[in-house]
């Protein structure tokens, strides 16, 4: 295997918990895809979204010492599935290239973290370092005959000078990676509005209001599914889309797959190995539609 598709790979801690099915299905696609996932041993919480709004040292260290354990891989690139995780790693990244920051942060590193790590969302080497004719190629079930609008959600992409990858306002790459797939995609004008993220637990009206806005646009494309590649994105959308519907009187009855699921079904991989059935929303309509412009 080229060592250029070996990555240090950092689930997350939802990964191993609530989006356990964006782990697994992300794992299972790379494998089946000859992307190799180097799990970063004994790695730790990056802060997720609390950190940083204490201390902005404490959250810098926090990824930081991830970053320093991919250092003792010997590798130079680490890969995360997750929006939330990536912007954590790649803000830290940026950061302890500050000698005054890379000092105070490493003060709290039982090993010093020395720098040149890179950090990248999975979906971006899959774009850029596989490609989307190799994924084109290795497609044995396309998914023609489904229709899908993408979310990215309002991190993935953004701040620019952060995350650069794709387009901070148009976004693109899931969409092409299921066009590449086989499948109908339709313009979504919401792509990266927010969904109301973690404001679900504080001011649960503010996410129905913004995840219910999302629904109706895509109702209103007549699409067979949603996709997303954010955790927190897809809970919202689909955990809570029968609260939506309770809380606005909508009807929705829309799945919302992680991309890599559905990229997953298009390589032939078992709907179990991609925790298909982890989903709230029963995702079996989008799936029959799946071959049926053959039918």
């Amino acid at each position: 295997m080229s060592d250029s598709l070996t990555y240090a790979y950092y689930p997350g801690c939802s990964g191993t918990g609530t989006s356990i099915e964006y782990d697994m299905s992300t794992r299972a696609v790379c494998a089946k895809l000859g992307v190799h996932l180097a799990e970063i041993p004994d790695w730790s919480c990056c802060g997720s979204t609390p950190a940083h709004t204490v201390d902005h040292t404490l959250s810098c260290a926090l990824s930081a010492r991830n970053l320093q354990l991919v250092e003792g891989m010997n590798l130079d690139t680490a890969v995360t599935p997750c929006p939330s995780c990536l912007t954590n790693l790649k803000t830290a990244e940026r950061r302890m290239n500050n000698g005054d920051m890379l000092e105070k942060a490493n003060k709290l590193l039982d090993t010093p973290y020395t720098g040149g790590v890179a950090t990248k969302s999975v979906l971006q080497i899959l774009v850029e370092d596989l490609g989307l004719d190799a994924l084109k190629k290795l497609a044995v079930k396309p998914l023609k005959g489904l229709k899908v609008a993408a979310y990215y959600g309002c991190i993935m992409n953004r701040p620019p000078e952060v995350m650069q990858f794709d387009d901070p306002e148009h976004p693109m790459s899931m969409d092409n990676i299921m066009k590449a797939l086989g499948a109908t995609v339709l313009p979504f004008p919401l792509k990266v509005e927010c969904c109301g993220a973690s404001f679900g637990i504080p001011r649960k009206d503010i996410v129905m209001k913004l995840s219910g806005k999302l629904l109706d646009a895509a109702d209103g494309l007549g699409v067979d599914a949603l996709i997303t590649a954010c955790p927190l994105c897809q809970m919202n959308l689909d955990l809570r889309q029968s609260q939506i519907n309770s809380a606005t009187g909508a009807k929705h009855k829309i799945p919302v797959f992680y991309y890599t699921q559905l990229m997953g079904l298009a390589l032939g991989l078992d709907e179990k190995e991609l925790g298909i059935d982890k989903l709230c929303v029963s995702p079996r309509n989008a799936i029959n539609a799946i071959g049926s412009e053959n039918k």
